[in-house]
């Protein structure tokens, strides 16, 4: 067993992990109910893609224009809702690792479109959970859900495989 994946260990890793969990949920949940409107955001960093040191790439700002503000009511939904089941992935540890997957994705976005806040921190907690693997989930539904999927769709394996002949 890896240092990382040690039960003891991997309590840090679980507070982490809720820590994270609840930044999200909450996020996403104010947006839920506040309503959310990307498109002062989505401004904001296309703003922020001009002058002698863009905080925003061409390229990603490109992306914004061309994609994100004709698509906006798509963003409007995928933002909270995409927030708060990261949130929800990481509290309970169910999907631990799709969850901070899509989370630093979401980070990085943020990052990309010119605002710092707290992104960095976030982004730098999710990494730091991807390396820790299955320590990150120890204490979480992942420890029991994996192993049963695992079993679940892999325990046919060589059932369908042709029995050798036998010469007498």
């Amino acid at each position: 067993m890896k240092w990382w994946e040690n039960p003891k260990v991997s309590v840090v890793w679980t507070v982490v992990r809720v820590w994270l969990g609840l930044q999200w949920i909450e996020g996403g949940w104010h947006k839920i109910n506040d309503g959310f409107d990307a498109s002062g955001f989505l401004q904001g960093a296309l703003a922020k893609a001009g002058g002698d040191h863009p905080a925003v790439q061409g390229w990603y700002a490109g992306f914004l224009e061309g994609f994100a503000v004709p698509n906006i009511e798509l963003f409007n939904v995928l933002v909270p809702w995409g927030e708060f089941l990261v949130g929800v992935g990481l509290i309970t540890g169910l999907a631990t690792i799709p969850a901070l997957i899509a989370g630093a994705f979401m980070n990085l976005n943020f990052l990309m479109a010119g605002t710092v806040s707290t992104n960095p921190i976030l982004f730098t907690a999710a990494i730091i959970l991807l390396f820790a693997g299955k320590g990150a989930y120890n204490y979480g539904g992942d420890r029991w859900l994996i192993p049963y999927m695992k079993g679940h769709f892999f325990k046919n394996k060589h059932k369908h495989e042709p029995k050798k002949a036998v010469v007498y």
